[in-house]
């Protein structure tokens, strides 16, 4: 995957900036760089130098100077890549940049691959692929959630994880492999009873693993927050009165909003996709028809439903609806029952509605009187939201995944425990129950890149920045 060449890239914008800073990498960093620097003190060198200090160097094109500056001196294997490795902070001119390149390639290395320099830490040693992951989700990360699940893993939160989860699987594999040579003298080194609650644990760690992708895949992409009822509830109201912003039109008439209006709002450090829908109502018309279908498929598609009515909407209809609604969500999926127009009804009338209301939802659901024109509750609505998806498990130590590859993995890693614990029940033979058991080491190894090939790193890499 990796050769021996001195790699170089711009590791900033290739914008005119105050600063910018070039990365090189290789065995042979400090003689290419060496052929085009003149330290300011020039008894210094290379070779004598200290890693992890940083020297003011003037950069030559032959005889003609092109800059005055800052030369990070990484050594071997102290350093990002494992290798050794010099960063140049220069002044942030274009020209300087392109001409610096220009030097560096004439004078031995190359430019750099998407990702080359994480792909070299990782051949290296330095992080395994998980980490290498978490450092492209940390580039990338666009609110404070997706920021701290990043770190956890680039600091090797769940590399632990599956250390201990490997470490498991290969100390089971080794027993029953022990007893396989002793075979002949029909000896059992682990006992039955212990191994399947050790694959119960696994089953119960590798699943919960698996299940945090969704709230971390919500989570790195915006959590969807679908607003639906029918037409003329306040929907395209509340948005507006979320985003703080005239964003959806609002009307008196019904089926005014024929598509989904959707619009992202960072709350508590994380990003929230708010989503109105067209009203659910029966209608004729062709395209309100199409909007109405394009709700259904945003209900299902959401992580909370804010389902509106109001105080002018009959007990009857409000239970149809919500029911309806309900039958239709999985078990990750909640209400927030919404009763808008609250500053229209009298306060009987209010009193017996919410009291109905209370009675209709279920436990896991909610229910929250408003009214989305004067803004009132709407700061308890987020608050609600945010306690049903993301509080108790972001103010939790534990692992979340995000990425799709680490999701794939453990769900076969996940398949295969099962298969070995139904084996297990029905005494299945010592030789497969060992093939078993590495079948599930390579789908964990897979994730570290323990296991791997060629293939998965190139997907991984190519979408890096370069000089990353």
């Amino acid at each position: 995957m990796i050769d021996n060449s001195v790699i170089c890239a711009l590791a900033t914008s290739q914008v005119a900036s105050a600063i910018s800073l070039i990365r090189i990498s290789g065995e042979d960093s400090f003689k290419v760089v060496n052929k085009i620097i003149k330290f300011k003190n020039k008894d210094k060198k290379f070779n004598k130098i200290d890693g992890f200090t940083i020297h003011r160097a003037d950069i030559y094109d032959n005889k003609i100077l092109i800059d005055d500056a800052l030369i990070s001196v990484f050594k071997k294997p102290y350093s990002y890549t494992g290798e050794n490795m010099i960063e140049i902070s220069c002044h942030g001119s274009t020209y300087i940049q392109q001409k610096f390149l220009e030097l560096l390639t004439k004078n031995g290395a190359r430019l750099a691959n998407a990702g080359e320099f994480t792909l070299r830490a990782f051949i290296n040693g330095k992080i395994d692929l998980s980490q290498a992951e978490a450092i492209a989700d940390l580039i990338s990360s666009t609110n404070t959630a997706s920021h701290d699940i990043a770190i956890n893993h680039l600091r090797g939160g769940f590399k632990n994880e599956l250390s201990v989860l490997r470490e498991k699987l290969l100390n089971l594999a080794s027993l029953i492999e022990l007893e396989l040579d002793f075979s002949e003298e029909d000896v059992e080194f682990a006992d039955r009873k212990n191994l399947l609650q050790i694959i119960n644990e696994l089953i119960t760690k590798v699943s919960y693993l698996k299940n945090s992708f969704e709230l971390g895949n919500a989570i790195k992409n915006g959590i969807l927050i679908t607003i639906a009822g029918n037409t003329n509830v306040g929907k395209s109201t509340l948005l507006n009165a979320i985003l703080n912003e005239e964003k959806a039109i609002v009307s008196n008439i019904h089926g005014t909003t024929r598509d989904v209006i959707e619009d992202i709002i960072v709350y508590n450090g994380i990003n929230f996709r708010f989503a109105d829908t067209a009203g659910i109502r029966a209608s004729k018309d062709k395209i309100e028809k199409i909007g109405i279908s394009r709700s259904l498929a945003q209900i299902k598609r959401a992580k909370v439903i804010l389902l509106m009515v109001d105080t002018l909407t009959p007990q009857k209809q409000i239970e149809k609806i919500y029911k309806s609604v309900f039958s239709k969500l999985t078990s990750s999926q909640s209400i927030i029952l919404l009763l808008n127009k609250s500053d229209l009804c009298k306060l009987n009338e209010k009193i017996s509605l919410e009291n109905f209301c209370k009675k209709l939802i279920k436990p896991t659901d909610s229910f929250i009187t408003i009214s989305a024109k004067k803004k009132i509750n709407i700061g308890i609505i987020l608050k609600e939201i945010y306690k049903k998806v993301v509080k108790t498990h972001i103010l939790s130590d534990n692992v979340i995944i995000t990425n799709t590859r680490h999701f794939e993995a453990l769900s076969k890693a996940e398949e295969t425990l099962n298969q070995i614990k139904i084996g297990m029940k029905n005494n299945i033979q010592s030789d497969l129950l060992v093939q078993d058991l590495k079948e599930a080491l390579y789908y964990i190894g897979n994730i570290t890149g323990e296991i791997t090939n060629n293939e998965i790193l190139n997907n991984i890499f190519k979408n890096f920045c370069i000089g990353k």
